[in-house]
């Protein structure tokens, strides 16, 4: 489990918020985990190269709560975090378009997550962990319009 530099371990719980406080600041800022984990999901999509986050099933889901009305979106599909108070550690699972350099397309992610997160959210991102678990091809866009039937 990742530790702050204080030794403390960063929870992971989708409930959990992260309470950031100023010196001198009259009251207490919190960011819920599902904050944090959306905005690593937008930042990890604004990559070229990305072609959609999340396993087959997951994204397979999204697809279908994305067309139930007031079920809100997939923005969170492939994404995990672990927010602490000042610290947060990102897990995304990513479908990389084919002829994207694999290395190249985490290396942005990686990026864009951590500076994204950092400059919204104030926390600070000890790791983004990367998993690429598909490569999307183009002929797979392609629909099938085969009939049996005339």
């Amino acid at each position: 489990m990742p530790q702050s530099e204080s030794g403390a371990a960063v929870t992971k719980s989708t409930k959990a918020a992260a309470a950031l406080n100023e010196d001198g600041a009259a009251g207490k800022t919190t960011i819920s985990s599902a904050v944090v984990q959306k905005v690593a999901g937008i930042a990890a999509r604004e990559v070229s190269g990305v072609y959609a986050l999340g396993g087959g099933v997951s994204r397979a889901f999204g697809a279908i709560k994305e067309r139930i009305p007031g079920s809100g979106t997939a923005t969170t599909a492939g994404v995990s975090v672990e927010v602490g108070e000042k610290q947060a550690a990102v897990d995304l699972d990513v479908v990389v378009e084919y002829g994207a350099r694999i290395v190249d397309v985490a290396r942005a992610v990686r990026r864009n997550v951590i500076s994204t997160v950092e400059q919204i959210t104030g926390l600070e991102v000890i790791e983004v962990n990367i998993a690429v678990n598909d490569i999307h091809l183009p002929e797979e866009d392609e629909v099938e319009e085969s009939s049996r039937v005339e």
